[in-house]
Formats: structure tokens, sequence, C-alpha cells
């Protein structure tokens, strides 16, 4: 099928859908159809302005024959074949195939891997990035797990980032972020490499997943702090154990264990819900492992070096010299450059 029958296609189907939403459909029948064909009028829009833009080509051509129109014409048509091959580029950008979770919330997981201390104090400076990246686009950033260190390094965190496309823009820092800096408590000056894992999941909603009472091990505790002090008295702790997965989600963020095993179970559906996914989808890896890799320190997606002031993105070979704005959450630079390469490749696929 060329070009032109795929479009014909994605007209006729609209005008379908349409028909069908003016009918009687109702119920979840009525969802579907109302999403797909929300997502196909960005598309149709834009081969309706390239069929008009073809017919003012033609308009145009014929126009160049008159001796009193031919430069007002040359010069209408120069403008207008111009435009052409932007349209079609946009519109085949927008048949790309699209990640179904990409319009969803995520949640984020943080975890020190190689280095120690230091790499739990980079934890947390990368945690505090995600929330400023967060606020920079109007997303709601909730902690829902924050395991603080005597150093205020961070053992482990987890936050839930609500927005419209969230998990679009964030799922390319899922992997292993490598720091280099010279440490507060190093006397020598010498630089240290440590590691940090990040996972990106879609945030899932209970009909995504289902999940079996029966399938479900909970226990209560009572939840500690930093040291081991208990920060309450009561066993509001929750940890959730899947047993046909093996996925143990444990929270004492709130002090009502009401709260903490609901927040327990968004987790759970969430890593739940991109294993489903990555058995669904050959691109994906088997579970959140892949995500995350080992931690270390040669497998990595980004370097952070901070004597140099340069964050480096291995994937694209892409180098920033203004580590500082980074770390402040200026990330889009980065995340504009992975989507771009993400089309191109996509593109490529398409064509070939």
């Amino acid at each position: 099928m060329n070009f032109e029958e795929r479009l014909d296609r994605i007209v006729a189907r609209s005008d379908e859908l349409r028909d069908v939403l003016s009918g009687t459909l109702s119920g979840e029948a009525f969802t579907r159809a109302s999403r797909e064909f929300a997502e196909l009028s960005a598309v149709v829009e834009r081969i309706n302005r390239l069929r008009e833009s073809e017919a003012q080509v033609r308009q145009a051509s014929l126009l160049l024959t008159d001796p009193e129109m031919h430069e007002l014409a040359q010069a209408e048509l120069t403008s207008l074949q111009e435009g052409l091959p932007k349209l079609r580029h946009e519109i085949r950008l927008a048949m790309l195939p699209r990640d179904e979770a990409d319009a969803r919330s995520a949640i984020l997981e943080l975890r020190p891997a190689a280095g120690g201390d230091e790499a739990a104090l980079f934890a947390s400076s990368l945690f505090d990035c995600y929330r400023r990246y967060a606020d920079s686009k109007g997303w709601r950033f909730e902690a829902l797990d924050y395991d603080e260190d005597e150093l205020g390094g961070l053992r482990g965190g987890i936050a839930s980032i609500t927005g419209r496309g969230v998990f679009a823009r964030l799922k390319y820092e899922s992997g292993v972020h490598r720091v280099q800096r010279v440490p507060t408590t190093e006397n020598q000056g010498r630089i240290h490499t440590s590691t940090v894992t990040v996972a990106v999941l879609p945030e899932a909603e209970e009909v995504d997943v289902t999940v079996n009472d029966a399938d479900l091990r909970i226990d209560v505790y009572r939840a500690s702090g930093a040291g081991g002090q208990h920060v309450n008295k009561t066993e509001s702790a929750v940890r959730i154990t899947h047993l046909p997965s093996g996925i143990v989600v444990a929270m004492q963020e709130e002090r009502s264990q009401h709260k903490n095993r609901a927040r327990a179970m968004t987790i759970l559906r969430a890593r739940l819900f991109e294993r489903q996914r990555a058995q669904l989808h050959d691109s994906r890896a088997a579970d959140r492992k892949s995500q995350v890799g080992s931690g270390d320190r040669s497998e990595r997606i980004r370097t952070y070096n901070f004597p140099q002031g340069r964050v480096s993105d291995h994937r694209i070979n892409l180098t920033l010299y203004k580590i500082d704005r980074v770390m402040a959450g200026e990330l889009d630079e980065f995340i504009d450059a992975l989507t771009t390469e993400e089309q191109a490749a996509l593109l490529a696929s398409d064509e070939g």
C-alpha cells in the first residue's frame, strides 16, 4: 500500500467512526471509538491541509500559461511546493505507531547502585531533578516512598508523577545514570564514579491488571526511620508480596496503614502492568531489570561529570556543558533529542 492509499484509508476510517459515534453506540464501545476518532482527527487535519495545498499547486500550475499571471503564479507555486515536504513529514510522524501508555501518568523509582554513600547522595539530587522537571511541566509530583540515610542520601525513592503525557516524556530516563565527581568526604580530591538506577513505569489503572486477593501476602509492621529508630508505635508500615510474580512492595511513608496499603497497591499494579506490556511487546524487556540493569559502572545511559560540568547521553552521543541547569530540571534538550531519534528510527523502519 503506497502513501496516498494509506491516507485514503485513514480518512475513510475517520468518516466511518464519525458516523458510528453519531449513532446509538454506548458504554465501553463508545469510549474506544471516541479515543480512536480523536487520535485519527489530528492526522486527518494534516491530510486535509496537504490535499488543499496540492490542489492549490495544481491551480497555480495552470496559471503559469497566462502571461499576466505567470509571475504571481510562479511565486505562489514555489511557496506551496516548499511547504509540501514538511506537511508530508508531519503526516508520517502522526501516522507512526503509538505506545498506548504514552498519554499516562508514571511511577518513578530511583535506587543507588554502585558507589555507596556517594551513590545515595546523587540519587537524592537526581530525585530532586525530576521533581523540578515535573514542576516545570505543571505535573503533580508526589513522593510515595523516600528512604533517607544518615548523610541525607537516598536509599530508595518512589514518586507518582501525574499529568497528561508524563510517560511519553520520562520513559527515556529508564536506565543507569553514572556520576563522576569528588565526594565531600574525599580528602585527596579524587574523582569517584557511582551509579543510580532509574525505572519509569506507566501508571496502571485497576482495569489494566487483575490482582486477586488470594495472590497477595500482606504483612504489617512498625515503620522505622534512619538508623532503625521507630517513627511511630503502631503497625502502619505495609509489605505486599504478589505470590505468582514474586514482586514485593513495601511502604511506610504514611502514618496510616490504609494509605500505605493503597500506595503499595499502586506501585504493584504499575510493576505488573509493565511486566504484562513486556510480554506483549518483544521490544521491551521481560521484566523491570531490563530497565535498570545491574547498576554496574560500565552499564549506563547518561554520565554526569561534575569536574568538567558536562552531561553526556550515550544513546544519542549528545553532550551538554550545563550540568547545573540539567540538575535543576532542564531535561527537555535530552528528551527532545531522544524523541526525535526514536521517530527517525520508526520512520526508517516504516519506509523500509
